[in-house]
């Protein structure tokens, strides 16, 4: 013999397994300053005609902030002297550069700053937060991991992954 049970579904939930992804989540928001100063950015207008954002999480852990902004004038080089050597960032970054064929272009690029010397805590707070971020700047189709300063070089790590998409 044996038995069947039919149970009902989970209440709120439509079926029997929740989905298991929302359990992964880390419950950091981003701040809406990021996400207004994103679209007049992607516009290049008003103050944010920028080259770059650097975004921090908040003191209290519990969202995403902007920690600074690269004028226009600034550099890729200028962008990674901003990150931290020891702690995660997140950033965003207008890369200007030439295609294949000669061509003057750029790309929006967000670099995870997660390097192997940030203690675990941050790295797993930034890692389990990232796409909060990525899903807040709606457009940006580059995304670039980089846990040392090897895989920030421009020539050889960042424009190779670049040009793929120009």
């Amino acid at each position: 013999f044996f038995y069947l049970f039919i149970l009902p579904p989970l209440q709120g939930t439509g079926s029997f397994v929740r989905n298991s992804s929302s359990k992964m989540s880390t419950g950091v928001v981003v701040n809406d300053e990021v996400v207004e100063a994103f679209n007049d950015f992607k516009l290049k207008k008003g103050p944010n005609k920028l080259r770059y954002f650097i975004y921090v999480m908040s003191k209290d852990k519990k969202s995403i902030e902007i920690e600074k902004r690269g004028s226009i004038e600034k550099t890729y080089d200028d962008f990674c002297a901003e990150l931290p050597e020891s702690d995660c960032r997140y950033g965003l970054i207008d890369l200007e550069f030439e295609t294949d064929d000669g061509r003057p272009t750029s790309k929006l690029v967000f670099i995870s700053w997660n390097p192997d010397t940030a203690s675990v805590r941050p790295k797993m707070l930034y890692s389990g937060s990232k796409e909060a971020i990525k899903s807040a700047l709606n457009g940006v189709g580059i995304h670039i991991n980089a846990t040392d300063h090897s895989e920030l070089d421009l020539e050889t790590a960042i424009l190779p992954t670049v040009k793929k998409f120009a």
